[in-house]
């Protein structure tokens, strides 16, 4: 399996999946910028609390690893954790 295989959503999709409880309720979008790409990460209301962590540290780690994948294709993303 080669870098171009997984995309930035399914590395997103695939952290979702190990930190929440209704796995069926992730929904994740890509918008396609010029110079940068946002993600939409959208998750069960009961499952928001896990993803963005105490202080927004679980989010600032899945943002950090965001950007060290989307560094080594030379591109930028943006993740934005919404709520249902």
């Amino acid at each position: 399996m080669g870098d171009s295989d997984v995309t930035m959503k399914d590395l997103v999709e695939f952290i979702a999946k190990a930190l929440v409880d209704e796995v069926g309720r992730i929904e994740i979008s890509e918008i396609a910028g010029n110079q940068t790409n946002i993600i939409e990460l959208k998750v069960a209301k009961e499952d928001i609390g896990k993803v963005i962590g105490r202080q927004g540290r679980t989010a600032d780690a899945i943002r950090t690893i965001l950007n060290c994948a989307a560094a080594k294709l030379s591109k930028r993303y943006i993740l934005q954790i919404i709520d249902e």
